[in-house]
């Protein structure tokens, strides 16, 4: 169901972060990632208590590569999803767009997300932790308890892989004012060793293809939430060319 353009969202924040909390090991927050309004409908339709955006998913459906999305076509999107559903969206705006934390925050809001994924990475390359945590920090300021803060900790993507690095960086990130942690791309073998260092929430990606751990897996694993980027996106857009495939 939608609700009419500019109305506020019935859902917030603090909804969103009790989505979190108290959730029973192998039973994780499951959030499908929709790419548009469309997508948005038959995710909540499909009975889901919440969203996350992808960004690579929103950059395929606007015709840019992955990390080339102009923000101001981003938030448009995402307030696009927001405006579409009545349950919480959560945005992933990248590294954030250069925009000072105060900024950001105002953009997110105007869009009608309550929470939001920031990376530690820019053009592939790590950030600085204390400078990154610093950021986060003004992002929890300016935001006050108006939106969930997703940590995403690159280290498995543009790092080297060494979990006591996540866990390191993941607690500059918990000590800003991360309300969740996201090692994107930690295999799942090493998910028990950073459940253990970490505190709070913790978001891991599950695969769509088979061939990685299911969502119920990672919650026995430890994992508090699951998303999967990019993947609904790039399954529907298989089989539409299946689809379109059978009609020459």
């Amino acid at each position: 169901m939608s609700r009419p353009a500019g109305a506020p969202a019935p859902a917030g924040a603090d909804l969103f972060r009790a989505l979190h909390r108290r959730r029973p090991q192998g039973d994780p927050l499951v959030l499908p990632g929709p790419w548009d309004a469309a997508s948005a409908r038959v995710c909540a339709d499909a009975g889901f208590p919440a969203l996350a955006t992808p960004s690579a998913g929103i950059a395929a459906c606007l015709g840019y590569a992955d990390g080339d999305t102009p923000a101001a076509e981003m938030f448009a999107a995402v307030a696009r999803i927001a405006r579409a559903v009545d349950v919480p969206v959560s945005a992933d705006v990248e590294d954030g767009y250069g925009l000072a934390p105060g900024e950001l925050v105002e953009r997110l809001l105007e869009a009608g997300a309550v929470g939001c994924n920031i990376e530690d990475s820019a053009a592939g390359v790590l950030k600085d932790p204390h400078q990154h945590a610093e950021y986060l920090a003004g992002v929890r300021s300016a935001a006050a308890d108006r939106l969930f803060v997703n940590a995403r900790v690159d280290t498995f993507v543009h790092g080297d892989g060494d979990p006591g690095q996540t866990i390191a960086r993941a607690a500059l990130y918990v000590a800003a004012g991360a309300d969740c942690v996201y090692p994107i791309l930690a295999p799942a073998g090493v998910l028990p060793l950073l459940r253990s260092g970490i505190q709070g929430p913790l978001n891991m990606v599950a695969r769509l293809d088979g061939e990685g751990p299911s969502p119920a897996v990672l919650g026995e694993l430890g994992a508090t939430r699951v998303t999967f980027g990019p993947g609904l996106q790039r399954r529907a857009a298989a089989a539409l060319g299946e689809i379109v495939a059978g009609l020459r």
